[in-house]
């Protein structure tokens, strides 16, 4: 069965965006695994929010993938875009389900709360970055009671960042 993996960085004090939304101090500098997640995913599950702040990039490097967009606006549209409003488990079971390659859940903070508070994510790549932003959007808001997850793998690399992996337990 295919899974929805959550992959994004974080700063060390559990930041995913400066208190600007400003994200200029993910490091850059090499490829941290980037390509061979890639390659193990075919589909996208974005959030509006995050769908939007990408088109407005220009950046076509995630065109060739199926792209859903998470939305609680029913009448949008987005060219090559599927909109799904308010998702339920028989829906994303019945995409996990489906043939292919892995999901990338590619949201904001409060999808990604509500995915993990509806148990939706099945793995979580946290590449922690080692600085302290002080303030900004945590990753984690909103969740009502413990998750318990199983580290799966970590992968130092030499600009001080750590991949963690971690599964639902």
């Amino acid at each position: 069965m295919r899974k929805i993996i959550v992959q994004l960085a974080i700063s060390l004090d559990g930041y995913i965006e400066g208190s600007k939304g400003e994200y200029d101090w993910c490091f850059t500098d090499q490829d941290y695994g980037m390509n061979e997640f890639l390659n193990s995913i075919d589909t996208i599950l974005y959030g509006r929010k995050s769908y939007e702040l990408l088109l407005k990039t220009g950046d076509t490097t995630f065109q060739k993938y199926r792209t859903i967009v998470y939305s609680t606006q029913p009448n949008l549209t987005y060219e090559g875009a599927e909109i799904w409003s308010g998702a339920t488990a028989n829906q994303l079971m019945a995409l996990k389900q489906s043939p292919g390659k892995d999901i990338w859940f590619f949201g904001g903070a409060e999808l990604l709360s509500h995915f993990i508070e509806n148990n939706w994510v099945d793995e979580l790549i946290l590449a922690v970055h080692p600085i302290i932003l002080g303030s900004g959007k945590a990753l984690f808001q909103n969740i009502s009671e413990r998750k318990y997850l199983r580290l799966k793998g970590v992968q130092n690399y030499s600009s001080g960042l750590v991949m963690l992996t971690y599964e639902k337990s």
